[in-house]
């Protein structure tokens, strides 16, 4: 019988946001080898991305359309099972934060990321 792998989710998360803010090719190369399965799955809103080579190029075209912008993680973890969501933001130099949102992470098997979705924004509000 196999063990299950045991993951620091939260390092893996702080690795994945590292990746969104890598501007060097190779480094962020290494940070998608080490949070991302081969044929890990990322869609959001507006991107879609499988594969490191896929993955690495959306993150070019986030650094293309906003220069300067970093990624930060704005909340603890909520999770259960393989299943892990967080909040984070993206924001200027000067602060201005230019999206948040909330992204929901499956981990698989050997402790890397499977697939993440992210949500742009707060929930919306429930009409009673």
């Amino acid at each position: 019988m196999t063990e299950p792998t045991t993951v620091d989710v939260d390092s893996l998360v702080d690795t994945y946001i590292d990746m969104w803010n890598e501007t060097d090719v190779a480094r962020r190369a290494e940070l998608i080898a080490t949070a991302w399965t081969d044929d890990g799955a990322y869609t959001d809103p507006l991107l879609e991305a499988t594969g490191a080579a896929a993955i690495s190029e959306m993150v070019d075209g986030v650094h293309a359309q906003l220069p300067g912008h970093r990624f930060a993680r704005t909340s603890g973890l909520d999770s259960h099972h393989d299943h892990h969501r967080f909040g984070w933001e993206l924001a200027a130099a000067d602060g201005t934060v230019a999206v948040e949102g909330i992204d929901v992470a499956e981990v698989g098997p050997d402790g890397r990321f499977v697939r993440i979705t992210g949500f742009f924004g707060a929930l919306p509000e429930v009409d009673a």
